[in-house]
């Protein structure tokens, strides 16, 4: 397969499919997300128009996010039911379906680095809780204590849950709560494609509940011949449809466009079942898509060759700046 030229290198992000509602967002709430995309955008985005990887592009987008809180990863993670933190975070890159993924870790600033870690110094794929840590301090990777990943909103969010749950009252079907993951997908000018993809979670979740982010072929996927995908949304779905081998699957035994797999598959198939959220792709020819069946996800993309940040939050009123 050739390589594509310079112009044809992308990156695509996403902040998550679990959006606050529309009456939530207020206008300064509104900007504060958009410039947090662009700042990821960006960050990405120099890397690739340098000639830099895909895998440096993704891993640093993925960064900003993850030091960003109002995103559900690293700081500003959601708490458990015992209000600890377990955060989860998986890179691929898809020259050799190289893989490397954490998970139930608290501690590493920047899970996505721990995944990257485990893929590039050890002979495994993914590693959980303790042992991962261990790992992470042995790898020399920078640590904050547990309460720097904590937010007064993420507690609050965590408090009312659980006053719900013991009032026995009916899910509000607040995604925000539910869903929240960051990850990044990209092309770069070398042809090479990569997903990273990093979260803290659901709210409340049971201590020890493991999401799609680091299951390889579900959350995170990346391979040259078809694409490169990165999901958010209700995971226990997101696994049972193996969504990310699933989109590869369908373009490369089935001959079917990007666009038109990802579309049928998350905007009718998953959400047929319940299984809301929304995911980024990028193919090997540079096509992309950021289909979504919830209220909104926040999302944004670049192309090296038009250097335009494009960011959105619900599915209208996307914005454009200067890269």
């Amino acid at each position: 397969m050739p390589s594509p030229s310079s112009s044809r290198a992308v990156l695509l992000i996403h902040g998550g499919a679990g959006t606050l509602s529309r009456e939530a967002m207020t206008p300064e709430r509104a900007d504060a997300f958009h410039a947090g995309l662009a700042e990821s955008l960006r960050a990405g985005h120099a890397i690739l128009a340098a000639g830099g990887s895909a895998l440096d592009a993704v891993t640093a987008a993925v960064q900003v996010m993850e030091d960003d809180p109002l995103f559900n990863a690293g700081r500003g993670a959601v708490y458990t039911t015992d209000a600890r933190h377990e955060m989860d975070a998986a890179v691929m890159e898809g020259s050799a379906r190289r893989a490397g993924a954490v998970t139930s870790i608290c501690g590493p600033r920047y899970p996505v680095l721990a995944a990257r870690a485990v893929m590039e110094q050890t002979e495994h794929v993914l590693l959980a809780g303790d042992g991962a840590e261990r790992f992470c301090r042995d790898a020399g990777l920078e640590f904050c204590p547990p309460d720097w990943f904590g937010t007064r909103n993420r507690l609050d969010a965590l408090q009312a849950e659980m006053r719900r749950r013991a009032k026995g009252l009916a899910d509000d079907g607040d995604q925000s709560r539910k869903h929240g993951t960051v990850g990044a997908v990209a092309l770069d000018s070398h042809g090479t494609l990569a997903a990273a993809t990093s979260t803290g979670g659901m709210t409340a979740k049971r201590p020890g509940r493991v999401g799609d982010t680091p299951v390889i072929g579900a959350g995170t996927w990346a391979d040259n011949r078809t694409c490169a995908v990165s999901c958010t949304g209700h995971g226990e779905y997101f696994i049972r449809y193996a969504v990310g081998h699933e989109l590869d699957a369908r373009m490369r035994w089935g001959g079917q466009a990007l666009t038109d797999a990802a579309t049928t598959l998350v905007e009718q198939e998953l959400a047929a079942v319940g299984g809301s959220g929304g995911l980024i792709a990028v193919a090997h020819d540079g096509s992309f898509c950021l289909p979504f069946n919830s209220v909104g996800m926040y999302r944004g993309f670049v192309r090296t060759e038009q250097a335009v940040l494009h960011t959105g939050l619900f599915r209208d009123g996307e914005r454009q700046t200067p890269a």
